[in-house]
């Protein structure tokens, strides 16, 4: 069981380009956690520099999104993720948030690193944290957007670099890589057959509001 458990953690925690290393992180979410999956757009490397493989020249994340299949393809069938995987090992892994699936609250690196750092020294309990290398996200209970309406305007203050993947939204998990960079995680979810433990977003959203605020830390519009 020890050395099971070792395998996994490699697995969910080291970074890759494809491989074993995908499909078998995007299995384990599929259907050990029941997190509905989904390939992103690979990036495209030509003419010496990274790009997203969607039609889009603007696209603002690159190699992190979905295409080609649809979000509303996402799934916890192994089969079809086995079959995915298969076919476009580069891929990367896509969540689709909301509904079974947690949901996420982000913000620029920076920032975020300081936000958690203030909330450990509060002693907060989090649950997985997702690290791009532009910006990290922080794993929550799925929420609806009238329950993040109200806690929204409850705030006096919401720095506007705050991004929320909810229902209908997505998020690259580890250990993909995208145009961008590499996914990891910065707080690994532990190893086990069930579904990681996260945190409320109303616990989140007024945390990280403090922190940024106590810290002085003027999140940037990114």
């Amino acid at each position: 069981m020890r050395e099971i458990l070792g395998r996994r953690r490699r697995l969910l925690s080291r970074r890759g380009d494809g491989g074993p290393e995908l499909i078998g992180a995007a299995l384990t979410f599929a259907t050990e956690w029941q997190w509905p999956v989904l390939p992103g757009v690979a990036a495209d490397r030509r003419g010496g520099r990274s790009r997203c493989g969607c039609p889009d020249p603007e696209c603002t994340v690159p190699g992190a999104h979905p295409f080609d299949p649809g979000l509303l393809a996402a799934t916890t069938d192994a089969r079809m993720v086995r079959w995915w995987w298969s076919n476009r090992p580069t891929a990367p892994i896509i969540l689709a948030t909301g509904g079974r699936a947690p949901c996420a609250v982000s913000l620029p690196a920076l920032p975020a690193a300081r936000a958690l750092d203030a909330l450990d020294r509060r002693g907060m309990r989090l649950g997985p944290v997702v690290a791009s290398p532009d910006r990290w996200s922080i794993l929550v209970e799925p929420y609806s957007l009238e329950q993040l309406g109200e806690l929204l305007y409850a705030q006096d203050f919401v720095p506007g670099s705050l991004r929320f993947h909810g229902e209908g939204g997505y998020l690259a998990l580890p250990p993909s890589v995208t145009a961008q960079g590499g996914i990891r995680w910065e707080r690994a979810p532990l190893p086990g057959s069930a579904a990681p433990w996260v945190p409320g977003v109303e616990a989140v959203v007024d945390a990280v509001v403090e922190a940024l605020t106590r810290t002085g830390v003027s999140a940037p519009e990114m």
